[in-house]
């Protein structure tokens, strides 16, 4: 199984950073794009990663904000067959309120036509778990089992801030691995430690290997920090890449809590995972 990252804050080499996630999945004879960043950088950095988009034939998004979801209808137009994932509540009307000024920041109109002209039979919108092959599937609506998570950041469903958005759209993928459980976030808006206990309860798996893609820890309180690390100690993860949403702070504070096990993610990385044998 490989996993190549072909949005993200960061980048190396030639390719083009972007306020926001996609990553390219290649198991077991699928090929699946997990998000599509805000769509500026996708094209580019699929083309110069020798990505061929066309050939996707599942398209997941991990939940339903305009950094996951503006290249939609790029990658429609690209892949005509291509079979769509998402939770039924991620074409809401969504916005970021701070200091009494709303912006939005759900998914793109283009997007939203984009998908609502898409053919049902190749659409599934679904809360629930969804397997996608032999060893991997998607955690649906997460529980928010912990008390020490949210969804990290002021998110409302009106330009007012009255009506709290608890983002229940947010979802992740997992792969069973060799060496354990590979676990891909877009933002982790129902909490890293949540994302990690449902993939674990869903796939069977009993550790955790690798956690890959955004955990929106930015905001977090020393509390929710203190705790997120030693839960990943006790699960004992071989290997955290943060990407995106994760925040600068939050990245250093997890090398210097987890060291080695800690690899910043950016647009360009591949990481090879031996599938189960």
């Amino acid at each position: 199984m490989r996993i190549t990252i072909l949005v993200d804050n960061k980048a190396e080499r030639d390719l083009a950073g972007e306020h926001g996630f996609s990553a390219w999945v290649e198991s077991d004879g699928h090929r699946m794009l997990f998000d599509t960043g805000q769509g500026g950088a996708l094209p580019g950095n699929a083309s110069r990663l020798g990505v061929d988009l066309r050939t996707a034939d599942r398209l997941v998004l991990s939940h339903g904000h305009y950094d996951h979801t503006g290249g939609v209808p790029f990658v429609l137009d690209l892949a005509p067959r291509v079979k769509i994932h998402l939770h039924p509540e991620a074409t809401r009307t969504r916005y970021s309120v701070r200091n009494e000024v709303a912006r939005s920041i759900g998914m793109p109109p283009a997007a939203r036509s984009a998908l609502e002209a898409w053919p049902l039979d190749r659409v599934q919108r679904d809360s629930r778990p969804v397997p996608l092959g032999q060893g991997w599937g998607l955690t649906g609506e997460i529980p928010r089992r912990t008390g020490f998570e949210d969804t990290g950041g002021p998110f409302f469903l009106d330009p007012g801030g009255t009506e709290v958005d608890s983002i229940p759209d947010d979802q992740a993928a997992w792969f069973r691995s060799r060496q354990g459980l590979v676990v891909l976030t877009g933002c982790g808006h129902a909490g890293l430690i949540n994302t990690l206990a449902e993939a674990l309860l869903q796939s069977g798996e009993s550790r955790v290997h690798a956690v890959l893609g955004g955990f929106h820890l930015g905001q977090a309180s020393p509390e929710r920090m203190t705790r997120t690390m030693q839960a990943l100690r006790e699960l004992e993860v071989d290997l955290v890449i943060p990407c995106h949403c994760t925040g600068e702070a939050a990245t250093k504070a997890l090398q210097q809590a987890l060291g080695r096990r800690v690899l910043p993610g950016f647009a360009g990385m591949r990481l090879d995972f031996p599938e189960p044998g």
